[in-house]
């Protein structure tokens, strides 16, 4: 891609995130044209239907998410880490649930959209808590896919509540807490 086609696909889903977070998935494609600077057929250039600029986006959020572990993991104790990326993936499906709904509406579970996106957060829930495993601060049994699935109910029990939210984490991080003296996972 040349780089100002470049230039506008980055601007152009930078734009419809905002947008989507803003007025919903169904915010016109002419709206986000006009708040990108660009013309409608630069959108759809890049993206030919509303589809396909919502999995990009969607595609784009997932990458930002599971490549968060990673940063968090590099500066901070396992613990740490997983603690603050649980509260990062709750505010995460808050903030794009209804995207992806509408995502998961018209498309193929088993999408390399969503085979890619499912790849992405499983081993950037498995890092994490690998290392705080590790560090002998969470539950031995516990799995990435459990993690994943606790921010994710998380996230829609307080879509509605969002001052819920903390607390719900709280007891959750207190639960999946190692208990004293279990050391390191084997």
């Amino acid at each position: 891609m040349r780089a100002d086609a470049r230039r506008n696909y980055e601007r152009i889903l930078t734009v419809a995130r905002e947008a989507f977070a803003e007025l919903g998935p169904e915010v016109a494609l002419e709206e986000i044209a006009r708040r990108t600077g660009v013309g409608i057929g630069t959108l759809y250039r890049h993206f030919p239907n509303r589809e396909a600029l919502i999995e990009a986006v969607y595609r784009s959020n997932i990458e930002q998410l599971s490549g968060r572990a990673y940063d968090l993991l590099e500066e901070h104790s396992g613990a740490t880490a997983f603690e603050y990326w649980l509260r990062e993936q709750v505010q995460w499906v808050m903030a794009n649930r209804s995207l992806a709904t509408t995502l998961k509406a018209g498309m193929d579970h088993n999408s390399p959209t969503f085979t890619l996106c499912r790849s992405a957060i499983n081993d950037a829930a498995n890092a994490l808590l690998e290392a705080a495993q590790q560090a002998g601060a969470v539950r031995a049994d516990i799995e990435p896919r459990d993690l994943v699935r606790l921010g994710h109910g998380i996230g829609i029990a307080c879509e509605t509540t969002p001052d819920a939210a903390e607390r719900l984490i709280a007891v959750t991080v207190d639960g999946l807490r190692a208990a004293p003296g279990a050391g390191a996972a084997e």
